[in-house]
Order: structure tokens, then C-alpha cells, then sequence
């Protein structure tokens, strides 16, 4: 089974793109769902101990958590060193269903993709862009985004023409929504004749 790590940056059309991926019947292991999932559960009592006060009723505060570590890189990484092997653990249990149900193709749809070294673990990797306008525009529409927020969560990502770069596939999102599913098209046609591990 060929393993594609699909990623971009904030507002490119990175979700969008995973559930057209999904819906021509390609497993999505969607790594922002299974942090929400782990912030209700097993990640919770670890989270607490390391920053009090960020829980309630067994759950992650998830505005309490992201005040406490957006700004210090510290807290950032102590939180990484606690969702991380649990991201692993359950990301690994997912491509090893994908694999016995007979899928071809897997994709893991990881937005740190590159800045966590994720690029290693997958045969090839799909970066999802938009020009910079376009961008900015589906950012600031989100409820609760500030120009402030959204610096900090830029700084924390590789640039975009970075991504490109290193990319094995590019999806553009900028012209809506046909001229990406025809890229899809093209890269699960591509994707099959790779071998694991090729690059």
C-alpha cells in the first residue's frame, strides 16, 4: 500500500482536498480529528498534569490549552512530547487497517507534516496551496481568528513555496472545486506505480 502525507498550510484547501480524497474511496487518517479524539480521552489526565488548569470534565479546554502554549515554544513542545506517541500509536493502528482492507492507497492528512519530520514516514507527499490573497481571505472568515493568531499560527509553518519545493504532488485549490478532483485523479493514477519507500 502506498502511504501519501498530504499537507499545507493553514487555508489552503487542505480539508476540503483529504475528503475529496475520501470520497472516491481512499482512507483519510485525519490527524487534527485524532488529536481532537485523544484531547476527550487518553490525552487528557497527561495535558492536566503538565498544564493545570487547562481541563474540564475529563477534556481538554481547547481555547485554555492553545492560550497556554501558542506563544511559548516551551510549552509547545512539552505538549508535542505528550500527543505525539499517542498520534503515532493510533495513526500506525490506522494504516494497518487500510492495509488488510486491500486499499491501494492510504493518505495521512498531517498539517505539520514537514515540520515534525512526518515526510519521512510516507512513499510520497501531496502539498495543498492557494495564492497568498485567497489564503488570507478563508483565514480571517473563521469565527475566533485574529491578524494576531493567525501570525503566530504562520510562524509556526514551513513557507508555502518551502512546501511546494519538497512536494511530490501539488494540489491547487484556487479554482474551486472540479480542477481538484482531477488532480486527485492524477496522483492516485501516478501514486499506484510507485513502490513503497521509492523516494
Amino acid at each position: 500500500m502506498i502511504v501519501l502525507g498530504l499537507t499545507g498550510s493553514i487555508g489552503m484547501g487542505k480539508s476540503t482536498t483529504a475528503t475529496l480524497f475520501a470520497e472516491v474511496g481512499v482512507p483519510v487518517y485525519d490527524a487534527d480529528a485524532a488529536v481532537h479524539r485523544l484531547y476527550e480521552s487518553e490525552a487528557a489526565p497527561a495535558i492536566e498534569a503538565a498544564f493545570p488548569g487547562t481541563t474540564a470534565q475529563g477534556k481538554v479546554d481547547r481555547n485554555k490549552l492553545s492560550a497556554r502554549v501558542v506563544h511559548d515554544s516551551a510549552a509547545m513542545r512539552k505538549l508535542e512530547e505528550i500527543v505525539h506517541p499517542m498520534l503515532g500509536a493510533s495513526r500506525q493502528k490506522f494504516l494497518n487497517d487500510a492495509e488488510q482492507s486491500g486499499a491501494p492507497v492510504a493518505v495521512v492528512d498531517v498539517p505539520l507534516l514537514f515540520e515534525t519530520g512526518g515526510e519521512k514516514r510516507v512513499d510520497a507527499v501531496v502539498v495543498v496551496t492557494t495564492t497568498a490573497e485567497l489564503q488570507r481571505e478563508r483565514i480571517l472568515t473563521r469565527s475566533n481568528m485574529t491578524e494576531e493568531k493567525l501570525a503566530a499560527l504562520l510562524a509556526r509553518q514551513m513557507p508555502d513555496a518551502e512546501k511546494r519545493k519538497r512536494a511530490h504532488f501539488v494540489v491547487d485549490t484556487s479554482h474551486g472545486l472540479d480542477p481538484v478532483r482531477a488532480r486527485i485523479k492524477d496522483i492516485l493514477a501516478e501514486a499506484v506505480k510507485l513502490k513503497p519507500g521509492q523516494f
